[in-house]
């Protein structure tokens, strides 16, 4: 997922987002409780086989400020969910790109086969890590059929010259093809794009999409807004309002459909004794929104204190799951 911002974009004010109680004019900010756990991510670890120009969390073949999660770790949090009696439907999977991780098979299985039925998502960039778990991914499959697993591909544009400049140079055609050998082996794929890249609208982006799907066979309706996810650009640098508690009101729309509602995070850091878990996919970094180690620690409200909260999930309207 890309941060790239025009450089003409009006920068932030040095004094929003310093309070978690209150916004710069002293209004008491918004935040958002969990209203029940159904989307549980995990990311596997910041190592990534490219290095993209401006990735929101950092993630090369160099960074591991996140290191891999084994799959007890997983077992362990997947456990207390189901202890606690979590609505848990989605298990998500991310990184870096999580099939440099090799116990990422394992960690599916695990999900994949508990009684719950939960659906599994990977978001991936389909190139040579994918490629190299093809067995183990094939196996899942024909163990657990093809509708509860998603491969989420992440696929900028659907052009090459523009997805290239950002992850590099013939990135576009390896992508490709991967989301290709996945469509033709019968995987459920989706695709992860940038809204507005560009410039062009989003039924200007999704009519390119469309055409690509239709030329290679990817069997995507571009018109779904989760199998074709247009996700906002992400500049924390970038100045967007402050969400206060009258901004619900204002703008219509409830607490309980912003991402922190409805999942956790589970990340490891580097050096750390075990795992944490933080509020969002977007923010794993920040420790404000480190929670706590357990899932139960992690039931608590998240003040909505930082840029990505108003300009992802408030006004942008994007989640990281359905």
């Amino acid at each position: 997922m890309s941060s790239r911002h025009p450089q003409s974009a009006p920068r932030l004010d040095p004094a929003k987002f310093r309070d978690p109680r209150v916004t710069a004019r002293g209004e008491p900010r918004a935040a958002v409780a969990l209203a029940g756990l159904r989307t549980l991510w995990f990311n596997t670890g910041t190592l990534c086989n490219i290095a993209c120009r401006t990735c929101y969390i950092e993630s090369s073949p160099t960074n591991d400020a996140l290191v891999y999660l084994t799959a007890a770790e997983v077992a362990g949090y997947l456990d207390e969910a189901e202890a606690a009696g979590q609505p848990l439907e989605e298990i998500g999977f991310t990184g870096g790109e999580p099939f440099m991780n090799r116990d990422l098979p394992a960690m599916l299985a695990d999900a994949l086969e508990r009684p719950a039925r939960y659906r599994a998502i990977v978001l991936t960039n389909a190139m040579a890590p994918l490629r190299r778990k093809a067995r183990a991914l094939l196996a899942l499959r024909d163990r657990f059929g093809p509708d509860r697993l998603i491969l989420r591909v992440s696929l900028d544009h659907y052009e090459t010259a523009h997805h290239d400049v950002e992850r590099g140079e013939g990135t576009f055609a390896k992508a490709l093809d991967g989301l290709a050998w996945l469509a033709r082996e019968g995987f459920t794929v989706h695709v992860a794009g940038r809204a507005a890249f560009g410039g062009e609208d989003e039924s200007t982006l999704r009519a390119g999409f469309a055409a690509l799907f239709a030329r290679h066979a990817i069997p995507i309706d571009p018109a779904d807004p989760v199998a074709l996810m247009l996700f906002p650009e992400m500049d924390a640098g970038a100045d967007v309002p402050e969400i206060t508690e009258a901004c619900w009101g204002i703008l219509g729309k409830r607490p309980d459909s912003v991402m922190c509602a409805s999942s956790r995070m589970v990340v490891k850091r580097k050096g750390a004794a075990r795992p944490a878990v933080v509020a969002c996919t977007l923010l794993p970094y920040d420790p404000q929104f480190e929670l706590g180690a357990t899932l139960s620690e992690a039931d608590r409200p998240v003040p909505l204190n930082h840029p990505h909260c108003a300009r992802f999930c408030v006004l942008g309207g994007a989640a990281c799951s359905r």
